[in-house]
């Protein structure tokens, strides 16, 4: 490990923050390779499910497993709600079929963020999507910290190449809420590209190979071409869809079976929420047979009004159902070689990442477009991005045997100015290699301007408009006729992905910049404060919970051993002390069943105490009993030497 500034960065974390799972990895300094961290559970995948009853929150598998019980209150596919309006067609297509319910907020002169709506401890709570990501990287934190025996501060996290300024912002805004220091965000098919080079170890060869990273995953689908050659990973273009993924497949299938229940039964559940939250989990289980199998079946007892459901679904129904959306997938393919100037025989190997891509139809899709080429499958597509997140975490922090590995991304989306007449002059185009730093002269359109305007956007429209505005600044000048006044912009990427951009009068010092790091899509650094606030008291109730249940488990097991010492006491002990015993117990085992789900970990370590009290007198007078010797010189009952701190 070097010394410095570097130490200070370890031990430093990859997660993969999906749609569907959350995925999180470390360098192993032991091993020299990137080790994923198994959950409590044993997984290498978490559910990134997080729900919300009348006691507790739940993340992950819990959150999932209740989920039929509870659909209103159990929130998932956060991510696609990250970054966004309340007004975007996505958004708004995608309320339809969620059990839990999204609001608009106003927020400055036209922008409403999203805020979800859920009942906590009896009480209607808000949060916004960037605090649910912040409880899945706060449990991949925590699942961290178990593993590597240390606080965990730093961390790479990963999102789709095709997210927009807003949605990048709003990611780090997630992880700085969960405690992360985010020390990079980098694209997911980019830390894909890098686990393949770890794999193939072509991160030391001479000769460059070129990679193309098809990634679809949950609700996101991305692709991005990666030229690899000694250690350096430069990214030449990249593409993709922030709004396509195997959810969408899933809700093909549920639309497809709610009319189908309809048809059969005449009885229409798509407005109840619990039905199509049981019918849901059911689709995506079908989904993932019918890519190892030809047909399947899905049964559901008691789905709506007492009503049974089984129907069956065949690959071949389900590839046309979704056949446009799938066609949809080879659309990015294309714009990612012709932005990389590539031909498709250029391409050494296309690698595929993400859980959908195991789907046979897409598979024979991509294969068939790179006119018979084996794909590579030798990385495991659920994994491959965390572990290229956690090999660029352990180059960040200074440690493992690639630290000379270099990665140059790309800016995904064009950026540039609004002119006078609304179009949209584009000063750095998409798949500009970063940091970069580029300079446009622009000049005044109407005579004698005493200020102005410098709109930010990003985006391919040619109406500016239509674009995502990231911010504006103006610039006070002396009138003077137009075409005149010229300025110099300026557009700078540092390596972070930070976009600054400056004007300057020519021949004058009169200059202003803006820094896109706070637009109105942001949360403030009062509500992230606030939301920090709230996330350590989650963390503390959390640990309040788990301590409460460990004790109460202690307070069981208590329970359980005196019980089996009053079993086998025979006659050593008296009816009457029997009685006393015996009476305590079911007391305090009524009162457990009374307080089964109390937080509070000190009221079980009452109980406890109560019946040692109780008990311990009377085993230590039914051994002295026994044979007349002391307690203190026989050795101890089972029930004497159970410790319970």
């Amino acid at each position: 490990m070097n010394g410095g500034k570097e130490a200070k960065l370890w031990p430093a974390i990859g997660i993969d923050l999906g749609t569907t799972y959350t995925c999180v990895g470390a360098w192993s300094p032991q091993q020299d390779r990137v080790e994923i961290i198994t959950n409590e559970l044993g997984n290498r995948t978490t559910p990134s499910w997080v729900a919300f009853n009348d006691t507790q929150r739940l993340v992950g598998e819990a959150a999932t497993n209740q989920a039929g019980n509870n659909p209103t209150n159990t929130i998932f596919d956060a991510k696609r709600l990250i970054g966004r309006k309340f007004s975007d067609e996505m958004v708004q297509k995608d309320i339809k079929l969620w059990p839990f319910e999204v609001i608009p907020t106003a927020d400055g002169e036209d922008f409403k963020k999203l805020i979800i709506v859920v009942t906590y401890k009896g009480e209607e709570k808000q949060f916004a999507p960037e605090e649910i990501s912040s409880m899945l990287l706060m449990k991949m934190k925590q699942i961290s910290e178990a593993y590597l025996g240390s606080e965990v501060k730093n961390a790479v996290v990963t999102v789709p190449a095709y997210f927009n300024d807003a949605q990048r912002q709003a990611t780090k805004d997630a992880g700085v809420i969960a405690g992360l220091n985010v020390m990079r965000i980098i694209n997911e098919p980019t830390a894909a590209a890098i686990a393949y080079g770890l794999d193939r170890q072509g991160t030391s060869s001479d000769v460059t190979k070129n990679i193309l990273v098809f990634d679809l995953g949950g609700g996101t689908f991305d692709v991005s071409l990666v030229a690899i050659k000694k250690g350096v990973f430069e990214v030449k273009a990249v593409s993709g869809d922030t709004h396509l993924g195997g959810r969408d497949f899933d809700n093909r299938l549920l639309s497809h079976f709610i009319a189908e229940f309809e048809r059969k039964h005449k009885k229409d559940l798509s407005d109840n929420r619990r039905a199509v939250g049981r019918l849901r989990a059911a689709c995506e289980k079908a989904k993932r047979l019918l890519s190892s199998t030809t047909e399947t079946t899905i049964e559901i007892d008691c789905l709506f009004e007492a009503v049974d459901f089984s129907c069956s679904i065949t690959r071949a129904r389900f590839e046309k159902m979704n056949m446009d959306l799938f066609q949809d997938c080879m659309l990015p393919v294309q714009m990612c070689l012709r932005d990389a100037k590539m031909e498709k025989s250029e391409i050494h190997d296309v690698v595929l990442v993400g859980g959908s891509t195991r789907i046979p139809k897409i598979q024979q899709l991509l294969q068939d477009f790179f006119d018979g080429k084996e794909l590579c499958k030798s990385i495991n597509p659920d994994e491959a991005v965390a572990c290229g997140a956690a090999f660029h975490a352990a180059i960040l922090a200074g440690v493992g045997s690639n630290k000379n590995s270099v990665l140059v991304d790309v800016t995904p989306l064009s950026l540039g100015m609004q002119l006078y007449f609304g179009n949209m002059k584009v000063i750095i185009p998409r798949n500009t290699s970063v940091p970069t730093k580029m300079i446009s002269r622009v000049s005044t359109a109407v005579d004698y301007q005493k200020t102005v305007q410098f709109p930010v956007y990003e985006g391919e429209r040619p109406i500016a408009n239509e674009n995502n505005l990231l911010g504006q600044f103006s610039l006070h000048i002396p009138p003077a006729p137009q075409g005149v006044p010229q300025f110099d912009v300026c557009f700078n990427i540092d390596v972070d992905g930070i976009l600054t951009v400056s004007a300057e009068l020519v021949g004058t010092n009169n200059k202003d910049q803006i820094t896109i790091a706070n637009h109105s899509g942001r949360l403030s650094k009062e509500s992230i404060g606030k939301m920090m606030k709230s996330a350590q008291k989650y963390k503390a109730e959390d640990e309040e919970r788990k301590k409460a249940a460990m004790v109460k488990n202690k307070l069981e097991n208590y329970i359980y051993e005196v019980k089996g010492t009053l079993r086998g006491s025979g006659t050593k002990m008296n009816n009457k002390d029997k009685r006393k015993v015996g009476d305590a117990i079911e007391k305090i085992t009524q009162w457990l069943e009374w307080n089964y789900l109390l937080a509070e970990a000190v009221k079980f370590e009452e109980k406890i105490e109560e019946l040692k009290s109780i008990c311990k007198p009377m085993f230590a007078k039914m051994h002295q009993q026994e044979d007349g010797t002391p307690k203190a010189t026989r050795g101890c009952s089972k029930i004497e030497i159970i410790e319970l701190d």
